[in-house]
């Protein structure tokens, strides 16, 4: 097979990767060969990626028309309220490729099936036995009054009309993870409603142009965060009507912030009566057979990656969120699960490039990943796709014709161990700035990366949030202006500010925040179940605390939307990456500069530096746009943020110029170039 031009290039930037060049040669070859048949076959990857419109129940010419595939079973029936639950009154008809379909015309000019009616298919397997199954491609799936299930409900696609235009980043990638179901102060579940009458103005006004919406996908266990998914094509439920979900990405956009969905290809719900597992009797179908297709972890089932209609089921799927519901892109969880047959358990993948290219590679699943996003881009020009991935694969976020994986970026997730790590076994005197600096900038090169100091992982129950770790209990007793500022809240103030910022300016190409913890949610995560009595106490977030004005939560609040606000002016996360002019172990002094903005972190306990001198790539006059010590944040004030501070041509720290500074204890200043 002949390689595209750009292929060269990642092996000429990467000589690690010379050695196995063999094997991303292969991948590649077994990309096309993929996108070949599919075109031969099924009129290309776009076209196969429109069967949710003929998989599932439509109505369409004077019929409802089946379409499901069972290749394990040996008759398969439709029934439901429709017919008072006969299981045999329906039968559909198998063709050699194991589809079972069926008409049935429609009675007095009404379809047979009315809009909200629940279904299901009785499936005879090979042994004998009768199951009921909710349809796999079902696009509504509700809780069952007879018991702790859910049920297929017939719904046509939605006709949705959507007022605003997608829309485009302006600046660097900022998202809002988010889930729908917890945004709200009240012990309850919350609606999709909610979260767009109250919710979305919160994270507009906040600076954030992207939101990561989480537990969408139905599934039936709530306490799963969603991650053991049912339903792969019905919204969930129990936020409210699939059309609210609509509304809530369109007004989204009018408020320029793209939808991203936290979509779960990576493994699905062992569930039967309410899930894929056993669909048709066997334990394949969409999964691995026998012990591979079980993941021994997540206790969960593991898709088949080169089976045909396991293609079609998760490529439509995409597909489907991006035409019926109207999302900018996905999130893929789970991705080093789908990359390796190990699935990254008990592996390190930190001292040889041979961890990456051994037997254990499924390049199946890699297959489809690089189908998923070459899908996803020609749906939408500026489509995003970021991966949850922990091993540092290499070309994870390179494009496909280069022989990478096609993803926009990836998540940076040793970034919120180190900090967690700090946070849990040190005192901030003792932090290493080197190692600081090493963890935020060890990311593969031209492989952009999503910077965060805490997502839902850090927030759920069993751990704590980055500012429980810094203030825990006195965040119950001492965060109320009208009380005394204790050493504890003020060392945490200043810290959850300034372990942000350099985050966010040096860790990566974009950043992610979890909902709540940019005003420092005082509380876990932690959904109702068995072992807390069923509990909403603590699956909600408290914004009566952000919004009193007499809590100091405010402060941390102010301090996220300015942060926000200035990268939207100065742009750094759409720069190259920082040139770190200064690690000083025993000043506590971080200095980097991005896009000719000079970031100065001080994160010594309690030593001050004036006229400090700070090396600068730019000649010119500068000025403080952002100061984590002042009073609005909750600081001292410290720094006048009126004062100029006109550089010398000394050259500093590998910098030709450089500049005097004042720079407080336990404070971030980012000063940026004026221009003329």
């Amino acid at each position: 097979m002949e390689l595209p031009p750009q292929f060269t290039q990642l092996l000429e930037r990467d000589k690690h990767l010379r050695p196995h060049k063999h094997f991303v040669i292969e991948r590649y070859s077994r990309f096309r060969r993929a996108l070949k048949s599919l075109k031969e076959h099924e009129g290309g990857l776009a076209e196969f990626a429109k069967s949710y419109r003929r998989y599932g129940l439509h109505h369409d010419g004077g019929a409802l028309r089946l379409r499901e595939y069972l290749p394990g079973a040996t008759a398969v029936f439709l029934c439901g309220e429709f017919n008072d639950w006969n299981t045999e009154e329906y039968p559909c008809t198998r063709d050699a490729f194991g589809n079972w379909t069926l008409e049935l015309p429609d009675q007095d000019g009404q379809p047979r099936i009315k809009a909200g009616q629940r279904i299901k298919l009785h499936v005879k397997t090979k042994d004998g036995k009768g199951l009921d199954r909710i349809p796999a491609w079902i696009t509504r799936a509700e809780p069952s009054s007879m018991g702790p299930y859910y049920e297929g409900v017939y719904q046509p696609l939605l006709d949705f009309q959507f007022k605003h235009a997608r829309p485009t980043l302006k600046s660097g990638l900022k998202i809002y993870e988010a889930h729908v179901g917890i945004a709200s102060p009240k012990a309850g579940i919350a609606s999709y409603d909610n979260f767009t009458d109250n919710v979305l103005p919160r994270i507009a006004a906040a600076g954030y142009n992207a939101i990561q919406l989480m537990a969408v996908m139905e599934h039936a266990y709530y306490g799963s965060f969603g991650y053991q998914v049912t339903s792969f094509f019905a919204a969930s439920s129990r936020y409210g009507p699939s059309e609210a979900l609509c509304r809530l990405v369109d007004t989204a956009h009018g408020l320029g912030i793209k939808v991203l969905l936290d979509v779960v290809h990576s493994h699905a719900s062992k569930n039967t009566a309410d899930g894929l597992n056993m669909y048709d009797g066997t334990d394949s179908c969409y999964f691995h057979g026998g012990p591979r297709g079980h993941h021994p972890q997540w206790d969960s089932r593991l898709f088949n990656y080169s089976s045909w209609e396991t293609l079609r089921f998760l490529l439509s799927n995409l597909r489907f969120y991006i035409e019926q519901y109207g999302f900018d892109g996905f999130r893929f969880d789970g991705v080093t699960s789908m990359l390796y047959t190990h699935h990254g358990l008990g592996r390190v993948f930190s001292k040889s490039q041979t961890d990456y290219f051994d037997g254990s590679v499924d390049v199946d699943a890699g297959v489809y990943l690089m189908l998923a996003n070459t899908l996803v881009h020609t749906l939408l020009s500026d489509g995003l796709t970021i991966a949850e991935e922990v091993s540092g694969m290499p070309a994870l976020c390179r494009p496909e014709a280069e022989g990478g994986y096609g993803f926009d970026y990836k998540l940076g997730m040793a970034i919120p161990d180190m900090w967690i790590k700090m946070l849990k076994e040190q005192s901030d005197e003792e932090w290493d700035m080197g190692n600081i600096c090493f963890n935020l900038e060890n990311r593969r090169y031209m492989e952009p990366t999503i910077a965060y100091v805490e997502s839902h992982d850090q927030a759920l129950v069993g751990d704590k949030t980055v500012a429980f770790w810094l203030m825990d209990k006195e965040m119950y007793t001492h965060m109320s202006v009208l009380s005394e500022l204790t050493t504890v809240v003020d060392r945490g103030l200043a810290l959850h500010k300034m372990i942000r910022l350099i985050t966010h300016a040096l860790g990566g190409e974009g950043y992610l925040n979890f909902i709540g913890n940019e005003f420092g949610h005082p509380e876990w995560l932690d959904f109702p179940r068995e072992g807390n009595g069923e509990s909403y106490q603590h699956a909600r977030r408290q914004w009566n605390l952000v919004d009193d004005e007499l809590l100091r939560y405010k402060f941390l609040n102010n301090f996220d939307k300015a942060m926000n606000c200035a990268e939207e002016a100065h742009h750094w996360l759409n720069s190259a990456p920082a040139f770190v002019s200064l690690k000083h172990e025993a000043d506590k002094l971080i200095v980097f500069e991005r896009n000719e903005v000079v970031f100065a972190f001080n994160f010594h306990a309690h030593k001050s530096y004036s006229d400090y001198r700070l090396g600068v790539g730019a000649p010119g006059s500068y000025q403080a746009i952002l100061c984590t010590d002042d009073e609005t944040f909750g600081g001292h004030q410290r720094i006048d943020g009126e004062t100029i501070h006109f550089t010398e041509g000394q050259p500093w720290h590998e910098r030709p110029h450089s500049m005097l500074v004042y720079l407080p204890a336990r404070t971030a200043v980012a000063f940026a170039r004026k221009r003329e």
